[in-house]
């Protein structure tokens, strides 16, 4: 397949080329990519040329923030296509509705929501800290045996996506909450098997929570975000959290799930609460 840079090298200077961020996020039929301060002019060029090289796409959004603030959002403009940023997009048998702004996806994410899917056994009761619009619950529930999943979102706009999205693959089998996890989990009063964090910075302020949601032998998958010479420090943010709460645990494996920066990576660790 031609790339962008092949498409592009007759239209851009070498210099501009340069500058050029070949890889990008495809949503549905949403691209969403960065495009440098030095490359603002010709953005329209370079989101027309995406469109051209990829028939199923009809949006091309520009990055123009980060993701801020208690609900993860991200600003993104578009640029080419139709005016719209909320599409469906489809994994591992579900069709997942997404608002690239509203909410915080991510479709590299999908080998880890496989990896973490393929682990589950029938009759599990699983719980979803920060399930956004629910691409885990939705892909847990339709591709395994567990008996339930729930799921909390402090998002209002991620919740009312994921309350579709079960409607959408006709789940159930989930439960969805609104709030903040430290308030909801607690007045739940339930235990599950396994938990899932994909909450990667911050998520060691909420072990506590997970730990105390936690049956005997359940399995928690720990996200964090770290330099490759420092994942032993989320060993080690377990190990503290555990020694609070009373509770035992085994490391079981450490997982790269996503390069950040240069030798930075999401990792998840997911270990076993043995009392």
């Amino acid at each position: 397949m031609v790339t962008l840079k092949e498409i592009l090298s007759s239209s851009l200077s070498e210099k501009q080329l340069q500058h050029l961020t070949t890889s990008y996020d495809v949503i549905g039929d949403i691209i969403i990519l960065e495009i440098k301060d030095e490359l603002s002019k010709k953005e329209k060029m370079i989101a027309n040329a995406l469109l051209d090289m990829h028939k199923n796409v009809k949006v091309v959004c520009k990055r123009v923030g980060i993701h801020t603030g208690k609900y993860r959002k991200q600003k993104v403009k578009v640029i080419a296509g139709e005016k719209r940023k909320t599409t469906i997009h489809k994994e591992l048998n579900t069709r997942l509705k997404v608002h690239v702004e509203n909410v915080y996806f991510s479709p590299r994410m999908s080998s880890e929501r496989k990896r973490i899917m393929d682990q589950i056994n029938p009759g599990e009761k699983i719980l979803v800290m920060f399930s956004g619009c629910a691409p885990y619950p939705c892909v847990f529930a339709k591709n395994t045996k567990a008996k339930e999943i729930v799921g909390v979102e402090i998002n209002p706009q991620g919740h009312e996506l994921a309350l579709e999205n079960v409607a959408l693959n006709k789940l159930y089998n989930v439960r969805l909450y609104l709030g903040d996890v430290r308030k909801v989990i607690p007045k739940l009063k339930e235990k599950f098997d396994r938990i899932c964090m994909p909450l990667p910075k911050g998520g060691e302020d909420f072990l506590d929570i997970a730990l105390g949601a936690a049956k005997k032998n359940a399995i928690i998958h720990f996200y964090d975000f770290l330099h490759e010479s420092e994942f032993e420090e989320a060993s080690q943010k377990i190990s503290d959290a555990c020694d609070t709460a009373g509770r035992t645990c085994k490391i079981i494996s450490l997982t790269k799930c996503g390069q950040h920066a240069p030798r930075v990576f999401r990792i998840c660790v997911d270990f076993q609460v043995l009392n």
